[in-house]
């Protein structure tokens, strides 16, 4: 991945006393795509939130995937702003916008960490309150709500995004009950929290929900909220798509099986649906006129094919780099079908050396080489190869 950090002001001297500020210093991570009509005023205004370095020592990092002139409309606009602001442009968007947040808390050196979108739909004037209210509390994690008292969610334009954001915060806070605990509004973009509670090597974002990300790998100790009106987008076309709600699914299932059991669990889940596709594939090639004994195989290819695709996207789609995908496919539908091979011995081998009847052998072979195709899944074609030293 290309990069390049543009400094646009000198950064605040480290040795400098700031006497009545309030305590520790604040990075404002911003991830920008396209939103050269919305920098200027947002600049404008966080201005006039953070208009005096003593009592808030604050700099802006811009982490931008734009394919339009939306860094130079940065540098122009940051000439004369009392606060230090830079640019971070990445030639190549890794993880959507919750990839760039990650980017700029890589690279954050103080004391709190506040994220918050470009379009203005969160009030530049509530930064100093979220740092604030962590600071009074002892939080690690404040989140500005549309979903407490005082809290708005008038800028979702329309009944259906309305439809959808509920929709997503109560299937979040479903999954993840424990991790969530205290957060009214985990799809909130906007929040600040302590630079010290973040383990930037952990997080594997996709997409723009870095709040979900964050509160689930990272496990902040302390939570706060503060409510905030989500406000109209001052320029610009919003970035939900069906292609973003997609991602959004996808990443959920990721967290929800980053443990080995709850892997296990999907793993025989997507297994099972692998049944649909392969029934439909033995029904329209015997109806085409194919023996059934190949049919069979065949049409069990239909189910390996299937199960691959979802594994690959909702299991193990952070081990994909390891293999090229030819040789994940190969090694993947090499086991599925050795599963086969090795059920009827092992029946064999429960009924004639253990005296188990048909049906329980049945039952326990299918169990036995499941766990067995899992472990060999995860082993021969996610986890990363042995090189030679």
């Amino acid at each position: 991945m290309s990069e390049d950090l543009w400094p646009l002001r000198a950064p605040i001297d480290p040795d400098l006393t700031l006497p009545q500020a309030v305590t520790g210093s604040v990075t404002l991570i911003i991830p920008t795509f396209n939103e050269a009509g919305n920098v200027t005023e947002l600049l404008r205004r966080l201005a006039d939130a953070l208009p005096d370095p003593a009592h808030l020592p604050c700099e802006v990092l811009f982490v931008d995937d734009s394919t339009d002139d939306t860094p130079a409309v940065i540098e122009k606009a940051a000439a004369d702003h009392p606060f230090p602001v830079s640019v971070l442009h990445r030639e190549s968007a890794d993880g959507g916008l919750g990839g760039a947040v990650v980017e700029g808390v890589k690279r954050a050196d103080t004391d709190w960490i506040v994220v918050m979108d470009a379009d203005l739909q969160h009030p530049p004037h509530l930064v100093p309150e979220l740092v604030g209210e962590g600071v009074r509390t002892g939080a690690d994690l404040v989140v500005a709500s549309r979903y407490i008292s005082g809290g708005s969610r008038a800028g979702l334009a329309g009944s259906y995004r309305v439809v959808v954001s509920r929709a997503a915060t109560w299937l979040t806070k479903g999954l993840f009950p424990r991790a969530l605990r205290g957060i009214s509004d985990p799809m909130s973009g906007f929040f600040a929290m302590r630079r010290s509670v973040v383990t930037a090597e952990a997080l594997r974002p996709l997409g723009y929900k870095i709040l979900l990300e964050l509160a689930v790998r990272c496990r902040p100790g302390k939570v706060a909220e503060v409510p905030f009106v989500f406000q109209d987008r001052y320029a610009g076309e919003s970035k939900s798509t069906a292609r973003e709600g997609m991602r959004f699914l996808a990443h959920l299932a990721s967290l929800r099986s980053a443990a080995p059991l709850a892997r296990m669990i999907g793993f025989g889940l997507i297994g099972l649906s692998g049944f649909v596709p392969n029934l439909a594939a033995l029904w329209l090639l015997t109806r085409a006129g194919m023996h059934y004994l190949p049919a069979e195989i065949v049409a069990n290819q239909a189910g390996v094919l299937w199960n691959f695709l979802l594994i690959e996207t909702l299991l193990f789609r952070d081990r994909r780099r390891h293999r090229h995908w030819a040789d994940r496919v190969g090694r993947f539908a090499l086991l599925a079908n050795a599963d086969l091979l090795l059920r009827i011995p092992l029946i064999a081998v429960f009924v004639a050396e253990l005296g188990m009847e048909v049906l329980p052998a049945t039952a326990l072979a299918l169990v036995t080489t499941f766990v067995l195709r899992f472990a060999a899944t995860e082993a021969l074609v996610y986890l990363p190869r042995h090189t030679r030293s």
